[in-house]
């Protein structure tokens, strides 16, 4: 990944988009070519690893077992437009861009195929995305033999982390009233996270 050394995130910005993403795009080279799933993954950081789950149906997990996977992660993603500029005015001398949040990490990929394994990994996800919620779903609410049911429907995927190769490309590079009127244009086309996010990494 190109990553200019004003995009580059410190580790806590990385920790922190290990910890919050959704899912995530698994990528494996398989006999007929680079294959992927997107999929829900939970960070462990104390075994440096991901952990996720897809369905038994998708048969990407016959052959990805012991395979070198990279896993893409995503934060907020934006269209900069060059009328938000201050430099606009100035001088003109602006182009369109595109802010975003990723990561790429490459690692070992392990196939689990044993339900109490699944068990603590759907707990965790659930657990999760649950919190803050009113009134959080708990895995517990549904019905255990359905549950165990639904548990011999997916498998079970883990990813070993060996390396991180992260970017944050938020509009760093630009005047500081250049970035506050991407900060303004964002909000004012309802993008939030994107408004957020460049105003959380302003230089």
């Amino acid at each position: 990944m190109y990553v200019p050394s004003h995009f580059a995130p410190d580790d806590e910005a990385v920790q922190q988009l290990l910890a919050r993403h959704g899912a995530a795009d698994l990528v494996t080279c398989g006999p007929d070519g680079p294959e992927a799933t997107l999929l829900p993954f939970v960070h462990d950081p104390a075994e440096n690893v991901l952990l996720g789950h897809l369905a038994r149906n998708n048969d990407h997990w016959t052959r990805m077992d012991g395979q070198r996977g990279l896993v893409i992660l995503r934060g907020p993603d934006s269209y900069v437009s060059p009328s938000w500029y201050a430099s606009k005015a100035e001088h003109g001398r602006v182009v369109p861009t595109w802010n975003y949040v990723t990561a790429h990490v490459r690692g070992t990929v392990t196939v689990h195929d044993d339900v109490d394994w699944l068990d603590g990994v759907v707990r965790r996800l659930t657990d999760l995305h649950e919190a803050g919620r009113a009134a959080p779903w708990r895995v517990d609410d549904a019905p255990e033999r359905f549950y165990r049911g639904q548990l011999r429907a997916v498998v079970g995927v883990e990813v070993r982390i060996e390396r991180i190769d992260a970017k944050f490309k938020l509009s760093q590079n630009r005047p500081a009233a250049d970035v506050d009127g991407v900060v303004a244009g964002l909000r004012a086309d309802e993008d939030t996270a994107g408004a957020d996010a460049v105003a959380a990494h302003r230089s």
